[in-house]
């Protein structure tokens, strides 16, 4: 690929692993020609695995920082993955005032029950847990109510990118608690699919899951980004990184799975623009 881009790469102010820098000096050996930084944020708020309220200001200083002293090198923005959760989180740039930030990812990790949350991206044995204890096993529940909150995060919030839209398939080949293959599941992703497509949202292919070794797939999975395709909702390719040596990982495969679904070109938000790659 000519152009090579990453839009979504964490850093140890979340949860990654490694500095911003070293991500940096890493995305340049790997040949990138933009990388994107997105911190986990519910700004003003924050979990143990966001950036603290008090974090982001040293955060965006730290990326335009080094924007400016790899400028010949490579470019760099400085964006967030915001979480939504109805009740204090919406993915808005408005909230993050003069902290201006490039992009946001809108990105839903978080369920909320009358008894707690539930983290769809937690490890195998807390999801295992808390299908128990908040849903007593009832998987369908859990699954329409995610897709429910996609369609109001695309809906309500205002970002340029949208992260991985079926996060809640990370742990149910596994757990199985339920089938991408019955007819209702197809509904969610078909309805979920008619609301994106009255935005103008990017979805990701997302190779995180695949980095991790959470499962041998991406996000979207084939069938729903065959119905994303339909609905003519563009696509970039995004590592979701927590670790440097993966800025990259599975990108070849992004780009074939793509292009075999039929997509002819990638779509990044840079700046003000749209950059278009062909594939």
């Amino acid at each position: 690929m000519k152009n090579k881009i990453n839009l979504h790469t964490h850093t140890n102010f979340c949860d990654g692993k490694n500095s911003p820098e070293e991500m940096v000096l890493s995305a340049i050996q790997k040949n990138f020609t933009i990388l994107g930084f997105s911190g986990h944020s519910m700004y003003p708020f924050a979990s143990d695995w966001h950036i603290a309220p008090r974090e982001h200001e040293a955060y965006v200083k730290e990326i335009r920082r080094l924007a400016e002293k790899y400028k010949s090198q490579i470019k760099i923005l400085c964006g967030f993955e915001c979480e939504y959760i109805p009740s204090f989180s919406i993915p808005e740039k408005t909230h993050f005032g003069e902290l201006n930030p490039d992009y946001l990812i809108g990105a839903l990790h978080y369920l909320e029950t009358p008894q707690g949350n539930f983290t769809v991206d937690d490890s195998t044995e807390n999801v295992k847990e808390g299908l128990e204890k908040l849903y007593k096993n009832n998987g369908k529940e859990v699954v329409c109510q995610y897709f429910d909150l996609q369609r109001q995060m695309l809906k309500k919030g205002n970002f340029e990118i949208w992260a991985h839209p079926d996060l809640v398939r990370k742990r149910n080949g596994i757990l199985k608690f339920f089938s991408e293959d019955e007819n209702w599941y197809k509904e969610e992703l078909l309805e979920t699919a008619k609301v994106a497509a009255k935005t103008d949202v990017i979805v990701e292919i997302n190779t995180g899951a695949i980095a991790r070794g959470a499962m041998d797939d991406f996000y979207p999975s084939y069938q729903f980004l065959e119905i994303l395709h339909d609905y003519k909702i563009p696509v970039c390719v995004n590592s979701d990184c927590h670790n440097a040596p993966d800025l990259d990982t599975a990108f070849d495969r992004a780009y074939d799975r793509a292009r075999k679904i039929g997509y002819k070109e990638l779509n990044y938000p840079i700046g003000k623009e749209i950059i278009t790659i062909k594939l």
